[in-house]
Formats: C-alpha cells, structure tokens, sequence
C-alpha cells in the first residue's frame, strides 16, 4: 500500500553533488545547494545553478532537475498559513528539492532516473517520504509533509490514471476534508451547548465533551481514510490533521487576513489608515479604562 514505512536507517549520504550541464555528478561532493531569486510579484521563485543527486533504494540515481535552464522552484511548496508547522527551508529541503525536479505536468512522464526508471507523480512522492527520512525529518514532520504533497498528487491526477480514477479519488478527498470540516464546526457548537448532535459529546461536563470531540477528530478521520483505497494513510492523517488543527487554522486564517487588509489599506490608503489605527488604539485605551474602573 502507498504510506507504507519502510524499516531502514536514515542515510544523508545518499544526497550528493549533481554537478550541472556540463559537470557530472560527485557522489564523494556533499551536495550544493545553490539558488538564484526570481522575481514572480509577490511569490519567491527560485532557480538551481546546481543539480542534486539522491541515490534511491528503488530507482538508483536520480539527477534533478532535468533541466537547469527551465527549472524554477518555491522551494518547500506549503501554503504560508502552514510555514510554522512545515517552514519554507530546514533539514527538509533537499528532499522536497528532488521531490519538485521529479513532479513533472499532466502527460507522459518527463524525468527518467540514471538507471533508465520513469516516475509517475505517485512514485516521486514516496521518493520524498523516502528522502526526508535520509535526511533525518522527524517522522511526524515527514508523514504530515507526505500526506500534503499526496492531496496535491490527487488534487493534479497523475498520468497514468483514468479520468474516473482521478475522479474517484477526487471526490473521495473532497467528501471527507468537507465532512471532517463540518464535524469540526458542530462539534464547536456542541461543546458551548449551541446544540446536541454528536453522540460522543452529548450533553455532559465540558472536559468529557473536549475529551470525547478530540478522540473524534481522531477516530472519524481513520474511518473516513479508509475509502480513498491505496491512499488511506495519507486520507486517515490530512483528515487528523485538518480536525486538530481546525481552529487554529482558522484563527491563523483570520489574522492572516486582517494583516493583508492592513497591509493594502497601508499602501493604497496611508492616510486611511492612520486614522484606522488611531480609532483602533482609542477604542483599546477606552475598552481597557472601562473594565478596570467597573
């Protein structure tokens, strides 16, 4: 099954130098990451001067990108909201590194390793679950990294599957992100009383019902993972994920875009602004005044 473990040790020798266009590769070179910044607007983009090599059990030698000219990277591809669960760079970069030289567009596969190997999008993943442990990413960093780069696999398609196999497991995905979502908002309500529809809540002390919606986040989303077939592990913890981390994606949501207003508000409307933030500050000192005196 996709997500199995396998029982090896780490081995960050496996990554070495993969030389350029016109340098081959040094497997006695540590491997040297070496960036150009772009300019793409608001987004970083990168490009490599130098490949990486990684030597996978599997498929043996795989030199990335293929293409130094045309390459262009983000790096760690995590949605900012997440950066402080997953950061854009660390321990796991020359991983997720490999892992974009080898995801190549809908179509025929691109990238075919030294030993004459074609990877799929689903293959190229499990060289980055792969990769992350030579790396020495701790396994509930690498398996939560994983199981998001699995929902962009299944988001995409991936070559090699029908159009009703990308659609079952599109839709599969779909139905249980949405379902743990909803959970997620009832059991908020069913905690402050609002209602009583949850049968491992219900209408008892509020640290059973805190205790009975966190073994729910848990144990719904095992459940829910086991529809999307070769992808259950990744479906049983994006879904665990997305349950325990609800709210405070949530609140990250909210300041996030409060930080973005105030950003464009800043730039477009200066003076706007400044009289925003006297009213703000007024409104606090008042606030604050209030709930001493009283």
């Amino acid at each position: 099954m996709v997500g199995s473990w396998e029982p090896v040790q780490p081995d960050p020798n496996r990554f070495y130098d993969g030389g350029t266009a016109t340098e081959p590769p040094d497997p006695g070179h540590q491997p040297r990451i070496v960036l150009e910044r772009l300019e793409h607007g608001d987004t970083e983009r990168f490009r490599m001067d130098r490949r990486i090599a990684y030597r996978d059990r599997e498929y043996g030698e795989l030199l990335v990108p293929s293409d130094l000219a045309t390459f262009v990277t983000d790096l760690t591809s995590v949605p900012t909201l997440f950066t402080w669960l997953v950061p854009k760079t660390g321990r796991h970069l020359p991983a997720t590194l490999v892992h974009d030289g080898l995801v190549h567009p809908h179509g025929p596969p691109t990238y075919i390793s030294s030993d004459g190997h074609d990877l799929d999008r689903v293959e190229a993943d499990r060289v980055l679950r792969a990769a992350m442990r030579d790396v020495g990413v701790g396994p509930v960093r690498g398996w939560l990294i994983w199981s998001a780069v699995t929902l962009g696999t299944i988001w995409s398609g991936d070559a090699r599957w029908s159009r009703a196999l990308h659609l079952r497991y599109l839709l599969t995905m779909i139905a249980t992100l949405a379902t743990v979502v909803v959970l997620g908002v009832i059991a908020t309500l069913d905690l402050f009383d609002v209602v009583d529809w949850l049968p491992w809540m219900g209408d008892r002390a509020w640290w059973v019902e805190l205790a009975g919606g966190l073994a729910g986040a848990i144990v719904i989303p095992l459940v829910l993972g086991l529809a999307w077939g070769r992808f259950a592990i990744a479906g049983a913890i994006a879904g665990i994920a997305l349950a325990v981390l609800l709210h405070a994606t949530v609140l990250l949501a909210a300041i996030t875009a409060l930080c973005q207003a105030s950003e464009w508000l800043a730039r477009r409307r200066p003076y706007g602004a400044l009289v925003g933030l006297a009213v703000v500050l007024a409104a606090c000192v008042v606030l604050t005044v209030l709930l001493v005196v009283t």
